[in-house]
C-alpha cells in the first residue's frame, strides 16, 4: 500500500510538472526552423525516410508542394546497410552526417546548435529481449540527447518515433528524465492522426464502459499501433486517464473463449469488424471459423473501464478497427485507414504535429498517452511469455493524466498512391 501511494504521489506530481513546467520560447509559425534527426536506420520506407524524408522531399515526398517549417541540418545513423540512403540524401540536400549524437546536436562543437531534435528508433537489426520486444537503442539515444542539453543549459523541443523504449525501467526514465529537464517531448505514432470511415471521436467527458479493436502484423511490430488507437479513444473518456490495473495477453482458441466468457464484448467485435474498409470480411463465415491465427491484448483500467485488442496475422485482419459502448449502451465504431502506398500521407499529419510541437514549444498531444500505451505492451509481452497469466501493473495504476487538448481533425482526402517501390 506504501509502494502504491508513493507511486501514486511520484506520477501525480509529475504530471502536474507538465502544465506548470517552462518550455522553450515561441517561434513565429513560417520562421524555419533547424532539426537534428537521430536514427537507427535510414533505407526505402523506414520511418527514417518517411519522416526525415518529408523535411527534405515535402510533405508528398516527391519535392513539390507544401514542405514543413523544418530543416534538416544534422544526422545521425546508427546502422548503415547496404540499402543506406542518409548519404545520397545527404550529398543531395546539404544536410550533414556526423559520428556521434552529441555532434548532431552541435553540429560539431561544444553546445546545443540546432532548435529541435527528431529521434527515430524503429528499423534496423537490433536484438529481442527475453518478452519478445525489439530493443531499439531509444535510452542510449535519448540519454546522450538530454547530456547534450543539460550540458548546454538550454532545452528543445524532442519527438521520439512510436513507443517510448521496449521496457518499464527504460520508458520511466526516460520520462523522468524529460520532466527533470523539462524537455517538451512528445513521442508516439500516426496512428491517432488517420483518417477515420467515419470520422467518429468519443465526446470529451463522456461516460464509456468498454472498447474492442482490431489489429494485425505482430504484437511488438504492430501491438503499440493499435493500443495507441485505443488509448487516444479512452483518455477522452469522464474523467481522463485513471491508470491501468491490470492486463493479460491470451493466444489462439483462448481468446475466442474469453469472449465465450464475456472477457471481451463479442458485439463491438463484430461491429468493429463490419467497418473494414480495403478488405471486408466475406459473409457466411464466423470470425472463430476463419481467423485461427489470433492474439488477444485486454486492459483493465483503474475505473473499471476495459479495453481489448485482437490482433490476426494471416490475413483475415489487414485493417485497424475499432467500437465503443457507452454507459447508456449505444456504441459507435469506425476504421482508422492508413495509405499502404507512397507517399504514405498519414505521416505527413504525424509530421505536423512535430512542426507544431518546435514552433511552439508545447507537445501537440501528450507524452503521457505514448508513456502509457508503452508500459501496457511491455506488459502484454511479459503476459504473453507468462502463458496469458494477468500481469498487475502498479505502476501504470499510478499513472494518471487528465483529457488532453488535443482533438482529432478529419485529414483531407490522401493524394493518389505511388507504387512503393518508387524513389
Amino acid at each position: 500500500m506504501l509502494r502504491r501511494f508513493l507511486l501514486h504521489c511520484t506520477f501525480t506530481f509529475l504530471a502536474a510538472a507538465i502544465a506548470s513546467a517552462t518550455t522553450v520560447a515561441a517561434e513565429p509559425a513560417d520562421r524555419v526552423l533547424n532539426v537534428a534527426v537521430v536514427t537507427t536506420v535510414w533505407h526505402h520506407n523506414s520511418h527514417a525516410d518517411v519522416i526525415a524524408g518529408r523535411l527534405i522531399q515535402g510533405y508528398t515526398l516527391d519535392g513539390k508542394g507544401e514542405f514543413p517549417k523544418l530543416k534538416l541540418v544534422s544526422l545521425y545513423v546508427d546502422q548503415k546497410p547496404e540499402s543506406d540512403k542518409s548519404a545520397k540524401f545527404a550529398a543531395e540536400y546539404g544536410f550533414k552526417i556526423y559520428d556521434t549524437i552529441a555532434g548532431a546536436l552541435t553540429l560539431g562543437g561544444d553546445k546545443l546548435a540546432v532548435d529541435g531534435v527528431i529521434v527515430v528508433g524503429e528499423h534496423g537489426k537490433y536484438e529481442k529481449n527475453e518478452t519478445g520486444g525489439t530493443m531499439y537503442p531509444k535510452r542510449r539515444f535519448l540519454g546522450e540527447v538530454f547530456q547534450v542539453l543539460e550540458k548546454s543549459g538550454r532545452v528543445v523541443p524532442v519527438f521520439s518515433d512510436k513507443h517510448v523504449c521496449d521496457n518499464w525501467k527504460d520508458i520511466e526514465w526516460i520520462y523522468k528524465e524529460a520532466q527533470r529537464l523539462k524537455v517538451p517531448m512528445m513521442g508516439g505514432s500516426s496512428l491517432p492522426t488517420l483518417w477515420r470511415y467515419p470520422a467518429a471521436d468519443v465526446n470529451r467527458g463522456e461516460p464509456l464502459k468498454e472498447i474492442v479493436a482490431t489489429s494485425y502484423h505482430t504484437l511488438d511490430a504492430y501491438g503499440f499501433h493499435a493500443l495507441e488507437m485505443v488509448q487516444c479513444l479512452a483518455e477522452r473518456r469522464r474523467g481522463g486517464e485513471t491508470g491501468i490495473k491490470q492486463v493479460r495477453c491470451l493466444d489462439g482458441d483462448a481468446v475466442w473463449e474469453a469472449g465465450r466468457a464475456g472477457l471481451f464484448d463479442r458485439k463491438l467485435l463484430d461491429e468493429a469488424v463490419s467497418r473494414f474498409k480495403e478488405r471486408p470480411l466475406a459473409a457466411g463465415k464466423t470470425l472463430e471459423e476463419i481467423a485461427k491465427n489470433v492474439n488477444l491484448m485486454h486492459v483493465e483500467y483503474v475505473d473499471g473501464f476495459k479495453a481489448s485488442v485482437i490482433t490476426e496475422n494471416s490475413g483475415i485482419f489487414a485493417e485497424w478497427a475499432v467500437a465503443w459502448r457507452k454507459d447508456d449502451g449505444s456504441s459507435q465504431s469506425t476504421t482508422f485507414w492508413t495509405q499502404e502506398a507512397r507517399p504514405f500521407m498519414h505521416f505527413t499529419y504525424l509530421v505536423k504535429g512535430v512542426d507544431q510541437m518546435m514552433h511552439t514549444g508545447k507537445p501537440a498531444w501528450p507524452i503521457e498517452r505514448t508513456v502509457v500505451t508503452s508500459g501496457i505492451l511491455d506488459a502484454m509481452h511479459i503476459s504473453q511469455k507468462r502463458g496469458g497469466q494477468i500481469v498487475e501493473t502498479p505502476y501504470l495504476a499510478a499513472f494518471k493524466y487528465p483529457t488532453p487538448q488535443w482533438t482529432f481533425q478529419q485529414p483531407p482526402e490522401p493524394p493518389p498512391g505511388r507504387p512503393i517501390q518508387d524513389q
